[in-house]
């Protein structure tokens, strides 16, 4: 029997690793390129695109100028390079700055309560530690990974990663883990499939437009997003994290709990913090609630008192509104908070969740000014115009525009009108179709940068700084991509 531990074999297989490597990095690098060549060749518009991208990265990590200032700063310049008449320039910016914040600021508000009540009570700690004594420590991260995967697929991404951070920070502590290696695969694998599953609402969109079999599409596209999954969680592994010093954010407490040394065992939930059961329950009842509303909207009549009614009950601001109160009123009576600390509680989440917020906001700025500039929109057509096989040409330019404008709804959906006729006159099967849908949504995966607001939450709620964030989400967000459509072509070449 060949013994896979000799250092010989060991060694082999660092080669294979590093050669499979070299070759992805290679075809990122040539694609990168091809990008670049395709914007320079739109003209003043897309040089105006590339060069403004650079300068704002340069702003953010070598100037270490406030991210906030340096991507409105960059947008407005922008605009009005591409030509955006002046008189609309500053009404693009708060066009973009309101649209990103319409659907984050509340959502990332209330998420951060619900996190500081439980974190303040102890309940993370005291969940982490219950769960590290049953699994044990080297089940952590791919217990949370999992949990994450189940809770991904009726939860928005930016919810759900919201409303597992502490989640994350606590097992860490615990574990005696570096929370980066338990939140990146969970990031990845919330974003996974909030980019190919229905009932997200980029998938879903976009399936009706190219008239993919939903519930197909689903039997089809969930065991690929489970081995994504595993693939981001081993990727993250490989990501050089130990050495990052983590920045200030909303958990903070959490996270110099985190980092904080201790013996072995010794750490043991604080006296009278909130049990894990209470906390498994704050946590499940916004998911749950969303569920019913998602499912019940499946099978009421649209336009009816039951359908609307079920949509404002499963919506994610009133789950996680009633998650709150629910917080509020439990942990509060457990912990025998007064009213005013109970309060005071609350509103301690805020000040943390101000940066994410604004840059947030900053971030669909300089989105909204790129989708002004018509740059997603002509590098699109450009893309189409070379008649690659249909399968990559959806993944190459959902790839792109998600690169380009940042938002991965965005990106499918006008990936899918753009192919929405090719599909339809090219007499493919049904599960061609739905390879087609899941190539883009995993084009859609990779690239999240500094125009894509999921890059803002996960970085600053990590405590990465924007150089940071690009040299491990970016990356990981990107590999899983790429892990997702070779599945998908694979399937492809098979069917």
């Amino acid at each position: 029997m060949t013994d896979w531990h000799t250092p010989y074999r060991r060694m082999q297989l660092k080669v294979v690793a590093f050669v499979l490597g070299l070759g992805i990095v290679i075809q990122i690098v040539k694609f990168i390129g091809f990008l670049i060549r395709r914007l320079i060749g739109l003209g003043a518009v897309g040089a105006a695109a590339v060069v403004g991208g650079v300068v704002l990265l340069v702003l953010v990590i070598k100037a270490k100028m406030s991210a906030f200032v340096s991507m409105i700063l960059v947008s407005m310049v922008l605009a009005l390079a591409a030509r955006v008449p002046v008189g609309e320039v500053v009404q693009t910016m708060i066009d973009g700055m309101g649209k990103t914040l319409g659907t984050v600021a509340i959502i990332v508000g209330l998420g951060a309560m619900l996190g500081r009540v439980i974190e303040a009570a102890g309940g993370a700690e005291s969940l982490a530690a219950r769960f590290t004594r049953i699994l044990g420590r080297h089940r952590v991260i791919a217990a949370v990974t999992a949990a994450s995967f189940v809770l991904g697929i009726p939860i928005f991404f930016d919810v759900g990663f919201i409303i597992l951070a502490p989640i994350v920070f606590g097992f860490a502590h615990i574990a005696r883990i570096n929370p980066l290696k338990i939140g990146m695969p969970v990031a990845a694998t919330l974003l996974t499939l909030h980019v190919v599953i229905p009932p997200h609402p980029g998938p879903v969109a976009s399936a009706a437009t190219l008239g993919v079999d939903v519930g197909l599409l689903t039997m089809v596209a969930m065991p690929v997003c489970a081995v994504v999954a595993v693939v981001s969680l081993y990727a993250a592994r490989m990501l050089k994290v130990d050495s990052i010093v983590l920045e200030s954010g909303p958990l903070g407490s959490a996270r110099e709990s985190a980092e904080s040394t201790y013996e072995p065992g010794g750490v043991i939930a604080r006296p009278h913090a909130t049990g894990p059961g209470t906390v498994v329950f704050l946590i499940i009842e916004p998911i749950a609630q969303i569920m019913l509303g998602t499912v019940g909207q499946m099978v009421t009549e649209k336009g009816g008192t039951a359908h609307a009614v079920l949509g404002f009950l499963g919506s994610s601001t009133t789950a996680l509104l009633t998650a709150v109160l629910l917080a509020y009123v439990i942990i509060g009576r457990q912990q025998r908070w007064s009213l005013e600390r109970r309060g005071k509680v609350l509103d301690s989440a805020l000040p943390d969740v101000a940066t994410i917020v604004f840059v947030t906001g900053a971030g669909g700025v300089f989105a909204g000014v790129l989708v002004a500039s018509g740059i997603g929109k002509a590098l699109a057509g450009a893309l189409v115009g070379i008649h690659m096989p249909i399968i990559v040409t959806a993944f190459v330019i959902s790839l792109a525009l998600r690169a380009s404008q940042g938002s991965a709804t965005v990106a499918i959906l006008t990936t899918g009108g753009l192919l929405a006729d090719a599909v339809a006159t090219g007499g493919y099967s049904a599960i061609q179709i739905v390879l087609i849908q899941m190539a883009i949504g995993f084009g859609a995966l990779g690239l999240s940068h500094i125009s894509d607001s999921g890059f803002w939450i996960v970085t600053k709620y990590m405590g990465l700084s924007v150089k940071d964030g690009l040299k491990t989400w970016t990356v990981l967000s990107t590999i899983a991509g790429l892990a997702g459509f070779v599945l998908t072509g694979a399937l492809w070449l098979v069917v």
